[in-house]
């Protein structure tokens, strides 16, 4: 994007904070201010699913906890994970269940729609900062 000037200039998305909590573990997830929300969705749905699942390996879930707009860590062992990121391995974790029992595809299918909105938003992030 150009000033009035001709020079770049680069408009930092809003982001949100997915808090997730898995016993001690604590993970932050970074999202698009409009998809935060629906990781937290996304997060409860399967939450409800997930024991009705009859595989032997069934992938384990942290909660949503909470979300926010601002995280500063002070503890190095915390990260921030990028939304993208977190929903490829959570796609990839039960793509790899062997369910007989349940329709787990409807929560594959959940799981990819959102794969597919975050890809889109970073392709519309990316190129707006480049044109």
């Amino acid at each position: 994007m150009h000033d009035t000037e001709g020079s770049y200039c680069y408009i930092m998305p809003i982001m949100r904070y997915v808090l997730l909590k898995q016993s001690d573990d604590i993970q932050f997830v970074e999202m698009p201010a409009s998809h935060a929300y629906q990781l937290s969705a996304l997060n409860l749905r399967l939450h409800k699913e997930i024991d009705k699942l009859t595989a032997e390996q069934v992938p384990s879930l942290p909660y949503a906890i909470a979300e926010c707009d601002n995280v500063e860590l002070h503890d190095a062992s915390l990260q921030i994970v990028s939304g993208l990121n977190y929903i490829n391995s959570l796609e990839r974790d039960f793509a790899a269940v062997q369910e007989k029992s349940y329709p787990l595809i409807s929560l594959l299918t959940e799981i990819r729609a959102l794969q597919a909105q975050l890809e889109q938003w970073y392709e519309e992030y990316e190129e707006g900062q480049y044109n």
